[in-house]
């Protein structure tokens, strides 16, 4: 899954400065590159009976959207065009950029005006702080209160959690007889040879990946014992065995197709990333029904719900703009116009 929404590793103070100015430059690149044009969304959807307002109040307005470039960004990017058209709004779609920071620079610059965003990345990634909230709401509330003073408004969030997690295929799951990280961690110094992980490049040396939750949980696994790879070929490698543990993000519909075993992070060492309306301030004032809007479907996503929809992108081959509106339909949020 590239590009997925994580915190950014640990930089010593000195780089600051430096890290801020990349930031600005990737975002203008983005721009310049055409990244962030769009096209017009054309569906004929009305509110449906569980859409939680009446008329269409967002009738005259012209709102665009993004999200970033991986399955689960799209769908939701989608989704929320497609309840904006719903309330009766004009809506371009900017969805799929490239990277976080090209997402996030639209609708803090207002060339976006909404985009679904994850806590956990708004509060270590955006806002710069290296260690997160472990309670959910309040990890909402402090992005929320902090991210005002760059002209971003966070509505309530879901309980689509996003993070990382270990997993392992049924055999290995019977075998170990593992059921949380600590249990792993345990296992690693009883018998090492038996805890071998399939990684992505990345998660293998941030500080919010491999090597930090091996220090949290005390783990001792050998370099030897970590194979690093790509994200889709660590589902793969996992379900079939070649390493005992893989790394995966809690809401890949892969999990459920594959048959995986999620392990607990019972001492919550990874941040939350739930998601949540990330909405650019000034569009927010002019067109304040974007909120109610949202507010049912963003209610009524889960990690269960996700999963169902990333599995029908990534697994069964359907397109994103066609998964999030049936579900909707489905749902009772909008029906056909």
């Amino acid at each position: 899954m590239r590009n997925h929404p994580r915190p950014a590793p640990r930089r010593r103070p000195g780089r600051r400065r430096g890290t801020r100015f990349l930031l600005v430059l990737l975002a203008t690149l983005l721009s310049a590159c055409g990244l962030v044009s769009g096209s017009a969304m054309s569906d004929t959807v009305l509110p449906g009976p569980k859409a939680g307002y009446q008329g269409r109040p967002l009738t005259g307005a012209r709102l665009t959207v993004t999200s970033k470039e991986f399955t689960e960004q799209i769908v939701l990017g989608q989704m929320m065009g497609i309840l904006f058209e719903a309330a009766g709004a004009n809506v371009i779609d900017k969805t799929s950029i490239q990277g976080s920071i090209g997402a996030r620079e639209a609708v803090k610059s207002g060339t976006a005006d909404a985009a679904y965003e994850y806590t956990g990345t708004g509060w270590i990634t955006y806002l710069g702080h290296t260690k997160p909230i472990v309670d959910p709401r309040k990890q909402w509330e402090a992005v929320r209160a902090e991210d005002r003073k760059n002209g971003i408004v966070w509505l309530p969030a879901s309980r689509l959690n996003n993070t990382y997690a270990l997993a392992l295929n049924t055999a290995n799951y019977k075998k170990l007889g593992v059921h949380n990280l600590s249990q792993v961690a345990a296992l690693s110094h009883k018998n090492p040879g038996a805890v071998t992980m399939c990684v992505e490049n990345e998660f293998a040396t941030r500080n919010d990946g491999l090597p930090g939750m091996a220090r949290a949980y005390g783990m001792n696994v050998p370099s030897a014992n970590i194979r690093k790879m790509t994200g889709g070929v660590v589902y793969t490698e996992t379900e079939k065995g070649t390493c005992a543990f893989g790394e995966v993000f809690t809401t890949d519909g892969r999990i459920k197709a594959m048959h995986l075993h999620v392990l607990a992070d019972d001492k919550h060492f990874f941040p939350n990333y739930n998601v949540a309306p990330e909405i650019n301030a000034e569009a927010l004032k002019k067109y304040p029904a974007m909120a109610e809007v949202l507010a049912p479907v963003t209610k009524a996503l889960d990690n269960t719900v996700a999963q169902e929809l990333n599995r029908k992108v990534d697994v069964d081959g359907e397109d994103p703009h066609e998964v999030a509106k049936n579900w909707l339909i489905q749902e009772g949020f909008i029906k056909e116009g």
